[in-house]
C-alpha cells in the first residue's frame, strides 16, 4: 500500500457568476504544490465558520497562502474602506486570517505569496499600502499591460536577500529577480516579522516570523508561475515540500 501523500491546504478565493458562488485556487499554486513540492494540495473552502480552522489544521501538513485579484478588507488593519481597496473577498478574509494565526501557532509549515505575503503582515498587527505606485520614490509594481501572460509574469526587478535569513538559506545567493505583479504592499511591518529581501525602491519582498517554531515563508512576487521552469521558484517549493514532510512525521512519530 502506497503511504498517504502529505497534504497542503491551499485557500480558497470567493467568486460570483450568475448569481452563483464558486470556492477555487489557481492551477499554477496547485501545480507549483505537485511538481516541486511534492506534496497534495487539497482546496479549503472559505467557510471556516461552518467547520474551524481548527478542524481543518488536523487533517492537513502545511498551507500554501495564494495572491488573488482581491485585497484584504482595510478594517482589518484598521484602515478605512475605499474604492481604492477594491475588490474584496470578506469570505476569504473570514479564512485565511485566523487559519495563518492558527498554523503559525501549531509551528505547521507556511508558505505565503503576494495576498497571503500581505494577510501575514495583517495577521501579525501591520498595514498595508494601497496603490504603492502613487507613493514618492517607488516603482511601479503592477504587472506590465499586456494580453501575454508571460509578459506580465516575466522578471521586473532585482530583490536583494538579507545574509544568513531563511530565504537567502534557501537560494543561496544575496539577490535574484522576480516577477511583479500587485500594486499593494505592506505599508508598516509588523513587529513579528523579519524582513529578508527588499526591492530596490525599498518595498518589503520577503518576510519570516520572528518567533516561528515551524518553516514561515511569506513573499510578494509570484514564484508559483511556471515553477518548475524556474530553479529559484524550484528551491522555495522544495524547500518547503521538506517541511512539510518533517513536520508531517513529527507529528505521526509524537
Amino acid at each position: 500500500m502506497m503511504p498517504r501523500p502529505y497534504l497542503v491546504g491551499v485557500p480558497a478565493d470567493v467568486s460570483e457568476k450568475d448569481g452563483l458562488h464558486f470556492h477555487s485556487a489557481g492551477d499554477k499554486y496547485l501545480r507549483a504544490l505537485t511538481d516541486c513540492a511534492r506534496v497534495l494540495p487539497v482546496i479549503l473552502p472559505a467557510m471556516g465558520d461552518a467547520y474551524g480552522v481548527e478542524r481543518m489544521l488536523d487533517r492537513i501538513d502545511g498551507i500554501l497562502v495564494t495572491g488573488a485579484t482581491s485585497n484584504v478588507h482595510p478594517p482589518h488593519y484598521g484602515d478605512t474602506p475605499s474604492q481604492r481597496h477594491e475588490p474584496y473577498d470578506h469570505a476569504r478574509d473570514s479564512l485565511t486570517l485566523p487559519l495563518i494565526r492558527e498554523a503559525i501557532s501549531r509551528g505547521m509549515p507556511l508558505f505565503c505569496i503576494c495576498r497571503g505575503f500581505q494577510e501575514l503582515n495583517v495577521v501579525f498587527g501591520g498595514t498595508l499600502a494601497t496603490e504603492i505606485q502613487d507613493l514618492p520614490g517607488r516603482l511601479d509594481h503592477r504587472a506590465p499591460d499586456s494580453n501575454d501572460v508571460a509578459v506580465r509574469y516575466g522578471p521586473a526587478h532585482p530583490i536583494a536577500i538579507e545574509p544568513g535569513s531563511l530565504l537567502h538559506r534557501i537560494l543561496k545567493k544575496s539577490g535574484t529577480m522576480v516577477n511583479t505583479v500587485h500594486r499593494q504592499g505592506i505599508d508598516r511591518l509588523s513587529n513579528g516579522l523579519e524582513v529578508m529581501a527588499r526591492a530596490p525602491d525599498g518595498t518589503i519582498e520577503a518576510v519570516t516570523v520572528k518567533e516561528a517554531t515551524g518553516f514561515a515563508l511569506a513573499v510578494q512576487w509570484h514564484p508559483e508561475y511556471r515553477a518548475s521552469e524556474n530553479p529559484d521558484s524550484v528551491r522555495l517549493f522544495e524547500a518547503f515540500g521538506q517541511a512539510v514532510e518533517d513536520y508531517a512525521q513529527a507529528r505521526r512519530d509524537g
